[in-house]
């Protein structure tokens, strides 16, 4: 999965874009990484589901106004 929060603020990161990136950090992923203007993370279609969850709850309660977010399956048979 692909994710950004908004709003920017290039000074320092926002409250909603530190809570976004301790929950993909402390969630049970396989890869993760963060930067300024994007984070991906990697893992299980339970797990994933699960962070994108609690992501977008906890994003938007600590003022995000959007959250940008692209979920793909790879490797994975869809049903």
């Amino acid at each position: 999965m692909e994710f950004t929060t908004e709003p920017f603020d290039l000074d320092e990161a926002p409250a909603h874009a530190v809570v976004a990136r301790e929950v993909i950090q402390s969630a049970e992923l396989d890869a993760v990484d963060v930067g300024p203007f994007g984070n991906t993370a990697e893992g299980g279609a339970d797990q994933v589901l699960t962070a994108v969850d609690s992501l977008l709850r906890r994003a938007l309660a600590s003022g995000a106004t959007r959250v940008s977010l692209q979920v793909n399956v790879i490797g994975e048979e869809v049903r």
